[in-house]
């Protein structure tokens, strides 16, 4: 028998039902804000537990633009639908989560286990897929983040693109994916959970 085998399985212990509801069962998108601000020093535990979040190849393409200022506010404000507008100048930091087109750059650090950097280099279109897949599951991290933290989170998908990038990317090479307002919200104020598909119906075991 191999020292592996003779290695004791220990399984990982489940969230307790509080940590679950906090995390899924009882969350809820949010778009209605208590007026109290997030600290850097918070803002900076979130990111340090999005970037320890598996991506593929440790790719980490996501990037993010914290916007707590009023001036950063109204710098984002023109890019918004009009249904956005107001869920995002309440919210005590709006969240541009971006990808940077070139990720691949810091491969040679991050993956030095083999050239990864020349799988994207060439293929544009590996890299776009790369990133923009990769950089949407570290969004998906920093929501489970700030709910786990004890604050609450509003995703969107209602801006301009195009306008967004000019206005905070023109000079660099990240992209926006998409727009998450972060805070402590208001339970009192949140929509009743809309239905979701059952298993059978989402879901196929093969």
């Amino acid at each position: 028998m191999t020292d592996t085998q003779n290695t004791e399985f220990k399984a990982t212990s489940p969230l307790a039902e509080a940590g679950l509801a906090q995390l899924f069962t009882d969350a809820h998108t949010h778009t209605k804000w208590h007026d109290k601000p997030i600290s850097e020093a918070v803002l900076k535990q979130l990111y340090d537990l999005v970037k320890v979040g598996s991506t593929s190849a440790n790719c980490s393409p996501a990037r993010f633009v914290f916007i707590t200022s009023d001036e950063g506010r109204e710098k984002l404000k023109p890019s918004l639908s009009s249904g956005n507008v107001e869920q995002t100048m309440t919210a005590p930091c709006t969240v541009i989560v971006a990808y940077d087109e070139e990720f691949y750059e810091e491969l040679p650090t991050l993956f030095p286990y083999a050239d990864a950097k020349s799988w994207f280099t060439s293929s544009p279109e590996a890299a776009y897929e790369t990133a923009m897949r990769n950089s949407s599951m570290q969004g998906a991290y920093l929501i489970s983040a700030v709910r786990a933290l004890g604050l609450d989170a509003g995703a969107m998908s209602g801006f301009n693109p195009t306008l967004l990038n000019e206005t905070f990317f023109s000079d660099s090479t990240w992209k926006v994916n998409f727009l998450l307002n972060i805070g402590y919200g208001d339970k009192e104020k949140v929509h009743k959970r809309l239905p979701r598909l059952s298993f059978e119906q989402a879901c196929h075991i093969v």
